[in-house]
């Protein structure tokens, strides 16, 4: 058993991101449908007279019909997404304490990605970058708990400036932090972090970033965290943690399936992350 397993955890209801009463320049529209093409969202326009302009809806499809989940400014997600590139997290040029993004994209969880990277694509891996960041961040609030992030290399902490920054705040808040990937680098003792280095499947093609509270301490409890994804059915919506609740558990999952391409989803049910967390522990 590997992580792969745990692709197959989630089943979220059809998604949609509607733009509504659009002023933006029609480029920008091209570039939403662009960035989700060939994902499980699909993206359309519509006026609504008595709605405000540019306003990004997301929607899913229940029993009783279409509900509206989250709203946001477009201009909210073009300033998180749209409009920026890798860079500006790897330079380092957004910092924690000020780091937001539009509840239309972090309410996205639970929905299975296919996303290409450079040169492929040049937004769809920003998504998985977005999330990372944002879990980093919602650790780093926390200030207690765990995470635990895979980097595929640990050199990357270090080659990056804004990584470097990023965890080694997070270290500093309180949070015990742990590091993943083939040891081509080891972490000062200053850092504060918890690496662990290997050359299987799942230290080469994951990238996860798994935040769990110190209620749900899976080191302290590895024998009572199922590591089989089979064991039981995935928790229900009613499950799902508020996204925004300081200290709740949340996960990122994704595995490079092939040369810059990668399946994966985020998730905010305490269970699925319990299990993900649990599985890391034990084989990582």
């Amino acid at each position: 058993m590997t992580l792969d397993a745990f692709l197959h955890e989630i089943d979220a209801p059809p998604r949609s991101l509607t733009v509504v009463n659009r002023s933006a320049p029609k480029p920008i529209q091209r570039m939403l449908e662009t960035t989700f093409d060939g994902q499980p969202v699909s993206i359309d326009e519509e006026d609504a007279p008595q709605s405000d302009t540019d306003m990004l809806v997301l929607s899913e499809e229940t029993e009783d019909g279409v509900e509206v989940i989250a709203t946001s400014p477009l201009e909210e997600f073009m300033n998180s997404i749209l409009m920026v590139n890798s860079d500006l997290y790897i330079t380092g040029q957004t910092d924690l304490e000020n780091f937001e993004l539009p509840s239309v994209l972090t309410q996205l969880d639970d929905v299975p990605f296919s996303l290409r990277g450079y040169p492929e694509s040049d937004k769809e891996k920003l998504l998985l970058i977005a999330i990372s960041r944002y879990i980093e961040r919602h650790a780093w609030r926390s200030g207690a708990g765990r995470l635990r992030s895979s980097f595929q290399r640990l050199s990357r902490i270090n080659d990056e400036r804004g990584t470097r920054t990023v965890y080694e705040s997070i270290a500093e808040a309180g949070v015990q932090t742990h590091v993943y990937g083939i040891p081509d680098w080891q972490p000062p003792l200053e850092f504060g972090l918890v690496s662990h280095g290997g050359y299987t499947e799942d230290f080469r093609d994951s990238w996860f970033v798994v935040y769990t509270p110190p209620d749900g301490d899976s080191d302290g409890n590895a024998d009572n965290v199922s590591s089989t994804p089979d064991d039981e059915p995935a928790p229900t919506d009613a499950a799902r943690s508020d996204d925004h609740e300081v200290g709740a558990p949340v996960a990122l999952l994704a595995l490079e399936t092939e040369p810059r391409r990668w399946e994966g989803y985020w998730t905010f049910r305490p269970d699925l992350v319990e299990k993900i967390d649990g599985y890391i522990t034990r084989n990582m």
